[in-house]
């Protein structure tokens, strides 16, 4: 019912930033709860950031509070991952997911509830 596409992953230096988009198809973007996740070789996939379906409420993975921020802007379909301040442990396949719901508990910090996944797109940091 939704596609999700990845962009704007690539090569950064420590220190750097990055912005992440993912682009929704259909008209009913703002009914999903959306997450991103990251996963590395060798590594579970692991939980970065969710937002609600109208960006008022965030949560983001005590790794990365402080420095990247998640947001939507449903008018686009959209949504972002700011990345500030990278560190090569942030070296990892990022993927966006959603989730129709209107209710949220600790089922958002876990990959097997969302019913969608982008293709991922590449982030890696260098030292």
């Amino acid at each position: 019912q939704v596609q999700l596409i990845e962009s704007g992953g690539g090569s950064v230096q420590g220190g750097g930033s990055l912005r992440l988009s993912c682009a929704a198809s259909g008209r009913t973007f703002s009914s999903y709860f959306m997450g991103w996740f990251r996963q590395a070789p060798g590594k579970e996939r692991e939980f970065v950031a969710g937002i609600s379906r109208r960006g008022g409420t965030t949560y983001h993975a005590d790794n990365v509070k402080g420095r990247f921020t998640i947001s939507r802007d449903n008018a686009k379909n959209t949504v972002y991952l700011q990345m500030d301040s990278l560190k090569p442990e942030d070296t990892a396949v990022y993927y966006c997911a959603a989730r129709e719901t209107s209710s949220y508990s600790d089922w958002i910090y876990k990959w097997r509830e969302y019913d969608h996944w982008g293709q991922g797109t590449q982030v890696t940091v260098s030292s």
